[in-house]
C-alpha cells in the first residue's frame, strides 16, 4: 500500500487563525480592562520596575539642564537680579493695598459673624513628564500612593486650578488638566456670581457651557470655583473669559477660556488635601421621625373669650 509521505515540518494553525485568536484575546481584555479594572493592579506591580528604569532615563536631562543652568553667563544673573528688585519696588504699593484690603476684610469678618475659612494644605510635587498621548492632557508627579496621594484630589499651581489626581501608583501620581476633553469644573463667573460649568477642549483652551445667548458675560471675565462639586474648594482661579460667540439660532452661546493656571508648562504643583465634610449644626438637623409632635413644637393655646 502506498503511504503518503510525513511532512517534513509539523504546521500548526493557520497565521490567520492564529491572527484572529489573538485580536479577539486582546479586544476581551481591552473591554474586561475598561469595564471592571481587571489590569489595574498589574499596572501597579509593573510601575515598581519601570519607575526605577524611568529615573535613570531621565538622569542625563536633568544632568544636562543643571549643567546649563550652571554655566549660565554672569551676566544674565545680574540683569535677572536687578529686574527682580525693580518688580519688588514696583509691587510695593500694590501689596500694602493688598494687606489694608486683608485687615478690612477681616473687620468686616468679625462685625457680621462669619467664621473664618479653613486654610487649604496640599503637598507640593513636582512635574516629571507627560505621557505620549495627542488625544489626552496629562501630567506625571513625583508623589504617589506612599506620599497619601488619593485620585480625585484637586492640582493647584500659584496661579489656580491646574486639574485633578485620576490615578495613583505607588511611586507617582497621574494628573488630568483641566484643558482635557473628558474633565469639566463646576465655576462662577466673579463679576456677577453666575454658575455655570467649564470643559476642557483638549487644544489648550476651555469652553464655558450652558449659559443662554443673552447671559451676561463679558470678555476678561474671571472664572473661579464655586465648590458645587465637593473637590475643588471655593473661590479658586480657573479661567478668563477671551471670546464669545453669540448666535440667536442657538440656545446657548459658545464662551471660549483661557486657563489661569499654567497647565501646559513643566514646573512644580501643589495636591490640595481632599475637602471634609462640612458639619450641619445641630438646630438644623431635622429631628427623628420616632419623636413625638410635642416635641418638635409649642402646642397652641386655647382663645380666651
Amino acid at each position: 500500500m502506498d503511504h503518503p509521505p510525513p511532512p517534513f515540518f509539523k504546521r500548526g494553525p493557520a497565521p490567520l487563525a492564529r491572527l484572529s485568536f489573538y485580536a479577539m484575546l486582546s479586544l476581551a481584555l481591552l473591554f474586561f480592562d475598561a469595564r471592571f479594572q481587571t489590569l489595574e493592579l498589574l499596572r501597579q506591580g509593573v510601575s515598581l520596575f519601570t519607575h526605577p528604569v524611568q529615573q535613570v532615563v531621565h538622569t542625563p536631562i536633568g544632568f544636562l539642564e543643571k549643567s546649563a543652568d550652571y554655566f549660565s553667563s554672569l551676566a544674565s544673573l545680574e540683569e535677572e537680579n536687578a529686574r527682580l528688585k525693580h518688580e519688588r519696588l514696583s509691587s510695593a504699593e500694590a501689596l500694602l493695598r493688598t494687606r489694608e484690603l486683608e485687615a478690612e476684610n477681616e473687620r468686616l469678618r468679625q462685625l457680621l459673624e462669619v467664621r473664618e475659612r479653613r486654610k487649604i494644605n496640599g503637598r507640593v510635587a513636582q512635574i516629571l513628564y507627560a505621557p505620549r498621548d495627542p488625544f489626552s492632557r496629562r501630567v506625571v508627579v513625583d508623589k504617589g500612593q506612599q506620599d497619601r496621594i488619593s485620585a480625585g484630589q484637586p492640582v493647584v499651581d500659584a496661579a489656580g486650578v491646574v486639574g485633578q489626581v485620576t490615578r495613583v501608583f505607588p511611586f507617582v501620581s497621574e494628573i488630568t488638566l483641566i484643558t482635557d476633553q473628558d474633565q469639566a469644573v463646576p465655576v462662577q463667573i466673579l463679576r456677577t456670581g453666575q454658575r455655570s460649568v467649564v470643559f476642557g477642549l483638549g487644544d489648550g483652551r476651555l469652553e464655558l457651557r450652558f449659559l443662554p445667548v443673552n447671559a451676561d458675560v463679558q470678555d476678561d471675565d474671571m472664572l473661579v470655583t464655586s465648590g458645587l462639586d465637593g473637590v475643588f474648594p471655593r473661590g479658586l482661579p480657573v479661567a478668563r473669559v477671551s471670546h464669545i460667540e453669540r448666535d440667536t439660532s442657538y440656545t446657548f452661546a459658545r464662551i471660549h477660556c483661557l486657563p489661569m493656571a499654567g497647565v501646559e508648562n513643566f514646573g512644580e504643583v501643589m495636591v490640595l488635601d481632599p475637602r471634609e465634610a462640612l458639619d450641619i449644626p445641630e438646630e438644623v438637623k431635622a429631628p427623628p421621625a420616632s419623636e413625638p409632635a410635642a416635641k418638635t413644637g409649642a402646642k397652641r393655646r386655647p382663645k380666651r373669650n
